[in-house]
């Protein structure tokens, strides 16, 4: 059913994955974003009658449409390769995957194809009541998406409402809404959704702090930098709320990522959280002897309070995992990784053992195996796994890729205080040093983005289902040299694609807002 293939073809099918996922995620939260700003700057326009919000609102719909092109693109392409690439995952696991994606593509993407041709070219063709909602039901269309897309992701890092049919092969989902809302779903959700919204409001803080430095669009850019501010604020204040809630779940059902994030070997009690470290380039293996850290600097207790609620609560780490024997919550004895792999063989043992007695006949053996099959089956991912060294996530990239999402976060925050009290308090305008910071955040916005899906998917490595589906065993059989060739073909059709949006974006952010009668809303 599942089997292990050649090191190198997992690492191509990883790295374009990896590529696609990327790429699209360029795309996706600045969509999220804009479409919040745009709505609220509609909903003036409706409140007000005043031209200026209207005009104001179509120009950064215009950058809206650019950007949600390119992402519909790379996101069709990024389904299609489950697929292709990870033929055994979606056999295995594609009752359950596949729903939430199925409702996105049905409910979701339909209704943003619906009333995005609203939007955009039902100016003066209906009312501005039912444009405004057509705005909004865009938006809200798109978040939706969101919503499944992170539920089917959720479900990958927390395997959640489902069983193991041994007559079919395949996991079986049993409970719907157990997937659909699980907690790991819905705090990945709103995480990465208010990220979307941060980098959105970056963006537009940064284009119209562009047209200040130019001395143009005075008025534009001043509306549209406090409306912005206001949405990244908000959205930066709840993503660090949030963000402490992911914690929280990856603590409870994904402990090695929690390690591999704090660089953390030895658990104990009251165990501190490193605000500043530097890991020695040395440390190869959990138990090679080597001080894991050149030089760190903690906040105490810090680590045990965020991942149980106890300032001085036991937290595991690597090793500890590794090795097992430290006491749960519910006071029975962790399982060293050597157990799960055994009962990992166990299960797959007796599910070979199953197929084989229910193709003879032999009921009685099938139901002995059945058995033995239930009470390992939550290991089954482990009876693919040859070294307990594999169960370690890459450290160095999922810590340092933590420290820049949580740095940058908080950066944020900063950034957005700053920009609404030099909007009511002193002359945005006029600042030129302001203008270059907000222009050189919006890289920082898109980088602290891709920073947290770094932690999160190659964190929870090596699994492509948590405990359940190593990576190994969920991709195709191909050639390597065809996953290289379309790995080459996609980077460069992606990037080109990229180029193309930067530039079309560039050439209407130089023409800037305009009335029909092609002057800016304000005048020059």
């Amino acid at each position: 059913m599942l089997e292990n293939i050649d090191t190198s073809l997992i690492d191509w099918s990883r790295a374009q994955f990896a590529l696609t996922a990327i790429y699209h995620w360029i795309f996706v939260p600045l969509t999220l974003g804009l479409a919040v700003i745009m709505g609220i700057m509609e909903t003036v326009y409706y409140r007000t009658g005043d031209e200026f919000w209207k005009h104001t609102a179509k120009f950064w719909m215009k950058l809206f449409g650019i950007n949600f092109a390119v992402g519909v693109a790379t996101g069709l392409i990024l389904e299609f390769e489950f697929g292709t690439n990870w033929s055994n995952y979606s056999w295995f696991v594609g009752d359950i995957f596949g729903a939430p994606l199925a409702i996105e593509g049905i409910l979701a993407f339909f209704m943003e194809a619906t009333f995005i041709a609203v939007m955009f070219f039902g100016w003066e063709k209906v009312s501005k009541r039912f444009h405004l909602t057509a705005t909004w039901l865009t938006g809200l269309g798109a978040t939706i998406s969101a919503w499944w897309i992170l539920v089917a992701n959720a479900w990958m890092q927390n395997p959640v409402g489902m069983e193991f049919n041994p007559d079919t092969a395949r996991n079986e989902m049993v409970d719907f809404w157990a997937v659909a809302t699980s907690p790991m779903a819905v705090n990945k959700f709103f995480h990465s959704v208010l990220s979307g919204w941060v980098l959105a409001a970056v963006f537009v803080v940064g284009v119209s702090c562009w047209y200040l430095l130019k001395k143009r669009d005075k008025k534009f850019a001043l509306a549209s930098v406090k409306v912005a501010a206001w949405v990244g604020l908000c959205a930066a204040v709840f993503s660090a709320w949030t963000g402490d809630g992911s914690g929280y779940q990856v603590a409870q059902k994904q402990p090695m990522k929690l390690a591999a994030m704090e660089g953390y070997y030895e658990g104990r009690q009251g165990a501190g959280l490193v605000a500043f470290g530097i890991l020695n380039p040395d440390k190869k293996t959990a138990d090679d002897g080597e001080n894991p850290f050149l030089m760190r600097i903690e906040i105490p207790k810090m680590l045990s309070l965020l991942a149980e609620r106890r300032m001085d609560a036991f937290v595991p780490g690597i090793n500890d995992l590794l090795k097992g024997g430290y006491t749960l919550e519910d006071g029975t004895k962790a399982l060293s990784a050597e157990e799960k792999i055994e009962k990992g063989k166990k299960a797959i043992g007796a599910f070979s053992a199953y197929r084989t007695a229910r193709a003879a006949g032999n009921d009685a053996e099938a139901e002995v195996a059945a058995k033995v099959l239930k009470e390992n089956v939550s290991y089954f991912g482990y009876g693919y796994i040859k070294d307990v060294n594999e169960l370690v996530p890459n450290v160095p990239l999922t810590f340092y890729m933590f420290r820049v999402m949580v740095i940058l976060g908080g950066y944020f925050i900063l950034f957005f205080i700053l920009v609404l009290f030099l909007s009511y308090k002193k002359d945005l305008a006029g600042m030129r040093w302001m203008h270059w910071i907000a222009l050189w955040t919006i890289p920082l916005g898109y980088l602290a983005g891709q920073a947290g899906w770094v932690v999160a998917e190659c964190g929870r490595q090596p699994w492509a289902i948590q405990d359940m589906l190593p990576t190994s065993a969920a991709i195709s059989k191909l050639d390597v040299s065809s996953v290289q060739t379309t790995f080459f073909i996609f980077l460069v059709l992606f990037t080109v694609m990229l180029i193309a949006e930067v530039g079309i974006m560039l050439k209407a952010i130089r023409k800037g807002p305009s009335t029909a009668s092609g002057h800016s809303p304000e005048g020059k």
